[in-house]
C-alpha cells in the first residue's frame, strides 16, 4: 500500500496569519524525511539484517564505507548507541578516554563510556571544542602499574555545544599521528562531519583519514528519520556488531529506516550550504540585539551558541516568550541559547527569529 507523502513545510490557508507557522530551531533533529524519502521506504526491498540479509542496509553500508574511505560500516539506531560501540570496541574496562570537557560523548549519552565500557573520561577543557595534541599529550597516563591508562582519544567534529565549530585540518592531523604513535586510537564522534566538509571544501574521507574510526548521524541536517552509521576497519566492523546486539541494535528489517538512510548519505550533503548561509543570516542579526553577545565570524556551520546575560533574562525566560511566539530554541543553561539551522528553516523563517528575539529582548 503506498504512502501518501507529506508536504515539506506547513501549508498557509489564504486566512491564517503567517506567524503561526513554527520556526523550530531547538535542533536538525527535528528534520522531516522528504516524499523521495518516504516513497523509497515505502518500497524498500527488506530482510533479516541480524542475519546480515537485509539488501537494503547492506548497500547503505557499503555505501558508507566507500564513501568514508573505509573497509567496512555498520548501520545503528543512534549516534549514542555509534560511538558506546566505538569506545567499547578500542578500549578495555578501566582505562581513560581523553576528550573535551563540553564533549557530547560525556555530557549528553547517559554516562556510557562508564557503565557500557567500564572507562572513565579524563577531560581538557578546550578553546571553541577544539582539542590540540600537546594538551592531550600531558593528559596521557604515565605507565605506572597502579595508574589507569589511557585507553582511546575521542575528538568532536564538527563540535555541538561549542557552536559548530570545525577541527583546522593540520590540528586533527597532528592528533591522529601523535596518538598513533604513543599507541592509542582515535574515534571521531563526527555527528556533522558533513557540516564540517562543507565548510571545509574537502571530501569527508579526506577529511578524517587519519582517525581509526568515524560514527556520523543520517538523522540530522541529511535528513533521515532514524539512523547513524559507525565506519572502520573490517576487524572493527566486525566486533561492532557484536556490540550492537548485546545493546539491542539488532533491528530486523532495517531496510525500511536505510532506504531513508541511503538518499540522505548520496543526495543531502549538497545541500548543507544553504543551512550555514541561513546561520550566517541568524548570527548576524542576532549580534545586532543588545543584551546579546555573539560573535558572527565564529559561526561557520549550522550551529549557533550565544549568551544572553546582558538582556537582564534568563536564556529558560527567553525561550518561553519564543516558543509563545512559535519560535523553538534551546536554553543549555541559564546564559546561554543554542539555535541549529536545517532544511525545514528557511532565510525568511530565520529573519523572523531575529525580528522576534529582538522585540522580547526591547520589552
Amino acid at each position: 500500500m503506498a504512502v501518501k507523502s507529506e508536504p515539506r513545510s506547513t501549508v498557509l490557508m489564504s486566512d491564517e496569519p503567517k506567524r503561526s507557522v513554527t520556526v523550530d530551531l531547538r535542533s536538525d533533529t527535528v528534520t522531516k524525511p522528504t516524499p523521495e524519502m518516504r516513497r523509497a521506504m515505502a518500497e524498500a526491498e527488506v530482510g533479516d539484517d541480524v542475519y546480515g540479509e537485509d539488501p537494503t542496509v547492506n548497500r547503505l553500508e557499503q555505501r558508507a564505507a566507500e564513501i568514508f574511505g573505509r573497509e567496512a560500516a555498520i548501520f545503528v539506531p543512534t549516534g549514542t548507541m555509534g560511538n558506546t560501540i566505538a569506545v567499547k570496541v578500542h578500549t578495555r574496562p578501566g582505562q581513560e578516554v581523553i576528550c573535551d570537557e563540553r564533549g557530547h560523548v560525556l555530557n549528553y549519552e547517559m554516562g556510557m563510556m562508564s557503565h557500557f565500557s567500564g572507562c572513565v573520561p579524563r577531560t581538557i577543557p578546550a578553546k571553541d571544542g577544539i582539542l590540540t595534541w600537546p594538551e592531550i599529550k600531558k593528559r596521557i597516563a604515565l605507565k605506572i602499574y597502579y595508574r589507569a591508562q589511557t585507553g582511546l582519544v575521542e575528538l568532536e567534529n564538527t563540535h555541538n555545544m561549542a557552536g559548530g565549530t570545525v577541527y583546522p585540518q593540520n590540528v586533527f592531523d597532528e592528533i591522529c599521528e601523535g596518538a598513533h604513535e604513543a599507541g592509542l586510537p582515535v574515534h571521531l564522534d563526527g555527528a556533522r562531519i558533513f557540516n564540517a566538509a562543507t565548510a571545509l571544501g574537502r571530501p569527508v574521507a579526506a577529511i578524517t583519514k587519519k582517525c581509526d574510526s568515524v560514527m556520523f548521524c543520517l538523522s540530522k541536517g541529511l535528513g533521515a528519520p532514524v539512523g547513524s552509521m559507525l565506519v572502520g576497519s573490517r576487524t572493527f566492523i566486525d566486533q561492532a556488531r557484536v556490540y550492537r546486539k548485546s545493546l539491542g541494535g539488532g533491528m530486523r528489517q532495517a531496510g525500511v529506516l536505510a532506504a531513508a538512510g541511503l538518499i540522505a548519505l548520496e543526495k543531502m550533503p549538497a545541500r548543507l550550504a544553504e543551512d550555514h548561509e541561513n546561520a550566517r543570516l541568524l548570527a548576524q542579526g542576532l549580534a545586532e540585539i543588545p543584551g546579546i553577545r555573539l560573535y558572527p565570524s565564529k559561526v561557520v556551520t549550522n550551529i549557533l551558541v550565544f549568551n544572553v546575560a546582558g538582556t537582564g533574562l534568563s536564556s529558560f525566560e527567553i525561550c518561553k516568550k519564543l516558543g509563545e511566539r512559535n519560535i523553538l530554541a534551546s536554553g543549555i543553561d541559564a546564559e546561554n541559547i543554542r539555535m541549529v539551522t536545517h532544511m525545514d528553516v528557511d532565510r525568511d523563517g530565520c529573519t523572523r527569529a531575529i525580528e522576534v528575539l529582538a522585540e522580547i529582548c526591547r520589552r
